[in-house]
């Protein structure tokens, strides 16, 4: 019998597959608990279509990212940051990916998450840093960020 697998049952099939098991196995395991439907033509045009949308938001997601990675990359876009710092240039405490998230915020209005920033540690001197993004799989960017002495 032909299912179409709802969630992912080890050793059988995966989320979305379409997959020839055993009619007794189907019917009183996989459908009865609810982990696979009966592969009918109205639940496989459904599925194909359930694929496509996907298909299309992911290829959407990507796009924005590709424009953010634009924004990002643009000569014009240098986040500045103030912070208090000692006479050797060294800061008092240091600056977050969080708060690189919100002043590309604030100056620029690009929303990017503070997790997806590649910064091991914070920033803990005085001057320009480059801090990798990964906005999207595939869609990396890098982020010029100018820590000045707060007056």
């Amino acid at each position: 019998m032909k299912v179409i697998f709802l969630e992912d049952v080890r050793g059988k099939g995966k989320k979305g597959e379409l997959k020839n098991v055993a009619d007794g196995y189907a019917q009183n395991f996989l459908i009865k608990n609810k982990k696979a439907i009966e592969a009918t033509k109205q639940n496989v045009a459904k599925l194909k279509a359930e694929q496509n949308r996907e298909a299309k938001d992911y290829e959407a997601e990507k796009e924005e990212a590709k424009k953010i990675k634009v924004q990002i990359e643009d000569d014009k876009t240098v986040v500045e940051i103030s912070a208090k710092a000692g006479t050797d240039g060294r800061l008092f405490g240091s600056v977050t990916t969080k708060k690189i998230a919100e002043e590309l915020n604030k100056q620029y209005g690009l929303k990017v998450d503070k997790h997806k920033m590649v910064l091991s540690d914070g920033v803990k001197s005085l001057g320009y840093i480059n801090v990798p993004v990964k906005l999207f799989e595939g869609v990396e960017a890098t982020i010029r960020v100018h820590v000045a002495e707060k007056k």
